[in-house]
């Protein structure tokens, strides 16, 4: 009887032990953003070129990608390894350049892409005018370069001023995008 009692609390005591071990967290899947984006009046601009950091578009999806989960690649991580590699320092990039610069960087996906704002014409009776935003772009698996899904989105908005219209169409853009690149991402999840 004394056997099975001490028995039992060795067991229990190894199970409490087991279980008071920190659960290792799952690795939060990395996500590189690469989209071109040109607002109304403005030029266009890519932060692999070192012309800016984040377009509004890329930092309103990271944002929301990092609302869910996700690790967002900060381009100066990214442009480090730009600087080593001059190749990868174009306007337009192929996919297999991008899939390269994935690698090095050590994400999982990129998103690969263009955003465009667009002025229309004044709304009836005022001094606002209709702005809106196109983007388009490839979600790119790195570990084998295949793109896993191609989105679209648009977003508009009214302003008196074409330049903050623009930026605010485009960051209405990024909403309907992320839900849509989550949704991808969520699939390849399921999938794995």
């Amino acid at each position: 009887m004394r056997r099975l009692f001490i028995f039992s609390l060795i067991f229990v005591s190894i199970s409490a032990l087991s279980f008071a071990q920190p659960q290792k967290e799952k690795p939060k899947t990395k996500i590189l953003l690469m989209i071109s984006e040109q607002n109304i009046q403005g030029p266009s601009t890519r932060w692999w070129l070192s012309e800016v950091d984040l377009s509004t578009i890329e930092s309103n999806l990271a944002r929301l990608l990092i609302e869910h989960g996700y690790q967002i690649i900060e381009p100066s991580v990214v442009n480090k390894i730009i600087k080593r590699e001059r190749p990868l320092r174009v306007v337009d990039l192929k996919d297999k350049d991008v899939v390269r610069l994935g690698k090095l960087s050590n994400v999982d996906y990129v998103v690969l892409g263009k955003a465009v704002a667009s002025a229309g014409s004044n709304v009836l009776g005022s001094n606002m005018r209709s702005c809106f935003a196109n983007v388009t772009v490839k979600l790119i698996r790195v570990k084998d370069g295949v793109v896993i899904a191609y989105l679209d989105s648009i977003g508009s908005t009214v302003h008196t001023d074409v330049i903050t219209g623009g930026k605010e169409a485009l960051a209405n853009a990024s909403v309907d995008l992320a839900a849509k690149i989550i949704s991808n991402l969520n699939k390849e999840e399921v999938n794995k």
